[in-house]
């Protein structure tokens, strides 16, 4: 088969090919968003420090990451509520039915603690000891304040101003150094660096909870957990004795509307930032499906069921988003194409043969013609037009597998030449 005859036959079934293709650009889901915006909490503090390291991650994908400077978790779910952000860390047991429609959750990530740390001297064996103090319990619009506030309820009693500061996670840490608050209450992770240091600082102690479990019964969305004697420092023996705490479970949120790909990304981040042991849980225990107080994706429960989808394994995340887009066009496409490359042989076979085959129509006029014209001169009109048509038929290039049909015309066309040039009537003999 000569190129430009296969490209005659072979070109429609390329172009039906091709507008299939272009349709199903289009007709296919969209491609994700090449920039999110995301909740990163207040400068300095873990959710600020996590956000970064999903920043560079999904940098990695080709996704940019813009970082919202938030007050935290509650100021986190109003801007996800308006649409403001896409994704955010938020603190768990925070959600109520109206985030539940617009709202889910990728899964739990990490235990984020209630740490309420006190002055050494100060009169507090307990939560409820601080409700006269000077205490700090987070900028409004915090996990931080909203769990404190619930807990100051749950213990009862009437809380002065006092002991309701507002204050960032830098100022808390500062005025409790200086002497200038009696306490102040965090909800971050043990890995914040300000925790670790208020651990280890001098004159200031870590209050238990004492009735941690009881509280976790009570109150929707809490755990008990234990901070183990000395696993903050061996060495220091820091704590120095085992400290019962209530903890909340935080939890990457996206809004209901964000794209699948970006999703599965986000998870793949999840996965490789908070997998790693913890001073409370062990390695492998997080992310998960369980801790979540929001509705959970179908693909999410894939993920953690059944790790990265193959073509996440083996693919970058924009091929592999591609792949994962048009995969369910394969089968329509697939269908529209065999039919096509299957019939484009017989339709070349006919389209060669038409080629050679056309031309017996006119030689079956000039025969026609020939015979019905009286021998001599007229008759010499039909036979210089029967030449000039076995001329051009001498021009006609078709493959060597059709040579014989090539040449079977043309013993024919002669055929007839010669038996229009013989003297007399012409011959009843005609061609079949």
């Amino acid at each position: 088969m000569r190129g430009g005859a296969m490209w005659r036959i072979y070109g429609p079934v390329i172009a039906v090919a091709i507008l299939g293709f272009v349709i199903a650009l289009f007709v296919m889901d969209p491609a994700p968003p090449k920039t999110i915006r995301f909740g990163a909490g207040a400068p300095g503090g873990a959710y600020h420090a996590y956000a970064q390291r999903y920043q560079r991650l999904l940098a990695e994908q080709g996704v940019d990451v813009e970082l919202v400077d938030t007050a935290g978790s509650i100021d986190n779910l109003r801007l996800l509520e308006e649409d403001f952000i896409d994704v955010a860390l938020v603190q768990g047991g925070l959600t109520g039915v109206s985030e539940e429609k617009t709202l889910r959750s990728l899964g739990g990530l990490f235990e984020e603690p209630f740490w309420v740390f006190v002055r050494e001297g100060v009169p507090a064996t307990d939560f409820g000891d601080l409700k006269d103090l000077r205490v700090s319990i987070g900028p409004e619009g915090s996990g931080t304040r909203a769990l404190a506030a619930s807990l100051q309820r749950a213990y009862g009693g009437d809380w002065t101003n006092g002991a309701r500061l507002a204050m960032s996670t830098r100022e808390a840490e500062a005025a409790l150094r200086a002497g200038d608050i009696d306490a102040a209450a965090f909800a971050a992770s043990p890995d914040a660096a300000y925790i670790q240091a208020l651990l280890h600082a001098e004159g200031i102690r870590l209050l238990p909870f004492d009735r941690a479990e009881a509280i976790a019964r009570r109150e929707e969305g809490l755990s008990s957990v234990i901070l183990l004697r000395g696993v903050a420092d061996i060495g220091s023996d820091i704590p120095e004795r085992d400290v019962p705490l209530i903890a909340a479970v935080s939890q990457l949120v996206v809004r209901d509307d964000v794209h699948p790909a970006i999703e599965a990304v986000l998870l793949d981040a999840a996965l490789a930032i908070h997998s790693d042991k913890s001073l409370f849980s062990p390695a492998g225990r997080f992310p998960n499906a369980n801790n979540t107080d929001l509705p959970v994706s179908k693909q999410t429960i894939r993920f953690y069921r059944d790790g990265p989808s193959f073509l996440r394994r083996y693919f970058p995340f924009s091929v592999a988003n591609f792949l994962d887009r048009a995969w369910v066009l394969a089968i329509p496409l697939l269908t529209l194409a065999f039919p096509l490359v299957r019939a484009a042989p017989p339709i070349y076979r006919w389209r060669v043969r038409r080629r050679i085959y056309i031309w017996y129509r006119d030689l079956r006029a000039l025969e026609e013609e020939g015979r019905a014209t009286p021998p001599g001169e007229p008759r010499k009109s039909v036979i210089s037009r029967l030449e000039r048509l076995q001329a051009d038929i001498g021009k006609l290039d078709v493959p060597l597998s059709y040579n014989d049909d090539l040449y079977r015309l043309r013993s024919h066309v002669e055929f007839v030449r010669q038996l229009l040039s013989t003297a007399g009537p012409a011959s009843s003999v005609q061609i079949s």
